[in-house]
C-alpha cells in the first residue's frame, strides 16, 4: 500500500486523465513509477559511485582497461 500527496495541479491533471480515459488514477501512478524507477535507480547508483570516486574509495578505469579486464577484445 502506498499513499502519496500530490500538488493540486498534478492531482487535477491526473483526475482529468483518469476521467477522459476511463482508467484509474492508481493505474497511471503505477505506470509512472514503473516507467521511471529504473532510471532513478541508475541515477542513484551513478551518484554514489561518483561520490566514492571523489572520496578516493574507488578508482576509475579507462575504456581500454575495462576491455582488457573483462576480455572483451576480438
Amino acid at each position: 500500500m502506498l499513499t502519496i500527496r500530490l500538488p493540486a495541479d498534478i492531482e487535477n491533471r491526473l483526475n482529468a486523465l483518469s476521467k477522459s480515459t476511463g482508467r484509474t488514477k492508481t493505474f497511471y501512478a503505477r505506470e509512472a513509477i514503473l516507467t521511471h524507477l529504473e532510471a532513478l535507480e541508475d541515477i542513484y547508483l551513478a551518484e554514489r559511485r561518483l561520490a566514492d570516486l571523489r572520496a578516493g574509495k574507488t578508482q576509475a578505469m579507462s575504456l581500454e582497461e575495462v576491455i582488457k579486464h573483462y576480455c572483451l577484445e576480438d
